[in-house]
């Protein structure tokens, strides 16, 4: 573990096992709210609300620290307190082999949306409670139901669906070929198609969802998205720098290649 104190946050750079101890998932959870997920890390944001699970955070983090490294952690507790402001940084040391979290979606109707998990996974619901956080019904620690009846709430969650890596989770998004007509029955007469009645409809939603676009994107938008996606995940990339990444990034390239041709209008 390494911890730095800078002006502008407090970072941490651990483990995973360590960022799945009890103290620190405790932390984390209380959070939920205030965290933006960033590629391999979270931003946890301070909450006067919670100021003293933040202090008794940094008291665990000092004597864990201190136990590692052979030293008193008082004198360390006593600077990181200085910083009750400041957001905190929560790092994985290294690159891990992405491991597959099953999310699966289904829409009871246009309004209302069941996110499950095939087993709890406290960062992935956390992110997922996050970003939907004005639009949750009720959830337990696998599950939440979502109210997306009105429009903010379907971007909000098209937004939330789009992201696919959360710490070293890689999220695969489950859902049956009736999940779009049902949940975008509104738009079957305008740009996204007629999904209700078009069978073919069903089958190029997975392909939006591959290039990380919103059904019935544009062609210029579709062509953008290809264009970066390819470039994150050219096999390339890790050849040289993770080959247990490299089947992965190889899978993910195919994909992109068979999306955009699929959806391209030649």
């Amino acid at each position: 573990m390494k911890i730095v104190l800078r002006n502008n946050l407090i970072l941490i750079t651990t483990d995973f096992q360590t960022l799945n101890s009890d103290w620190m998932k405790n932390f984390l959870n209380h959070h939920s709210r205030g965290m933006l997920f960033l590629p391999k890390a979270v931003l946890v944001f301070r909450n006067e609300t919670l100021d003293e699970i933040r202090t008794e955070f940094l008291q665990q983090l000092s004597v864990h620290h201190a136990s590692r490294h052979n030293f008193s952690h008082e004198f360390f507790l006593r600077s990181m307190l200085r910083y009750g402001k400041q957001p905190i940084r929560i790092e994985l040391d290294r690159i891990y082999e992405p491991e597959i979290v099953i999310v699966n979606l289904y829409a009871y109707n246009k309004n209302t949306v069941l996110i499950t998990l095939d087993e709890a996974n406290l960062w992935v619901l956390n992110y997922m409670r996050s970003q939907l956080e004005l639009y949750i019904e009720r959830g337990t620690d696998i599950s939440l139901v979502v109210d997306v009846s009105n429009y903010k709430a379907k971007a909000r969650l098209e937004r939330t669906l789009n992201k696919k890596d959360i710490l070293h989770y890689q999220i695969q998004y489950r859902y049956d070929k009736h999940f779009m007509s049902k949940l975008y029955s509104d738009f079957a007469s305008f740009s996204f198609g007629n999904l209700v009645k078009e069978e073919k409809e069903d089958e190029n939603i997975h392909f939006y969802t591959i290039l990380e676009c919103p059904v019935g994107a544009s062609q210029d938008d579709l062509k953008r998205s290809y264009k970066k996606l390819t470039k994150v995940y050219h096999p390339d990339k890790v050849f040289h720098e993770n080959p247990n990444l490299l089947e992965h990034y190889t899978q993910k390239f195919q994909l992109l290649q068979e999306a955009y041709s699929a959806l391209k209008i030649s």
